[in-house]
């Protein structure tokens, strides 16, 4: 939140196929948390979409992808299997905030 403060928006990696808390994900939003614009560029793109981009323009990614760690997370909320499986698992928390 501090950090937060200082900008006039943020981006995010968000998309829509993730979870259903971000399944009305708009590609522009105010978020009211904290007061500012947030922009969600990857909202509409598929898993297929992110990883056929990541092929065809060479962007370096974390080698955990590759061992069946499909969402990175922090230490606490990375787990192998489907996306998102291991964020905050028994707890009211859904993010971590790693993407600020």
């Amino acid at each position: 939140t501090r950090i937060l403060g200082q900008y006039s928006a943020w981006i995010t990696g968000i998309r829509r196929d993730q979870a259903p808390t971000r399944a009305n994900a708009g590609l522009i939003e105010w978020d009211k948390k904290f007061q500012l614009v947030k922009v969600n560029p990857l909202a509409a793109w598929s898993t297929e979409q992110v990883w056929t981009y990541i092929q065809l323009h060479e962007v370096p990614y974390n080698i955990l992808h590759d061992r069946n760690y499909p969402s990175i997370g922090c230490t606490h909320c990375t787990a192998k299997g489907k996306e998102r499986c291991g964020r905050w698992v028994g707890k009211p928390k859904t993010e971590c905030g790693l993407h600020l």
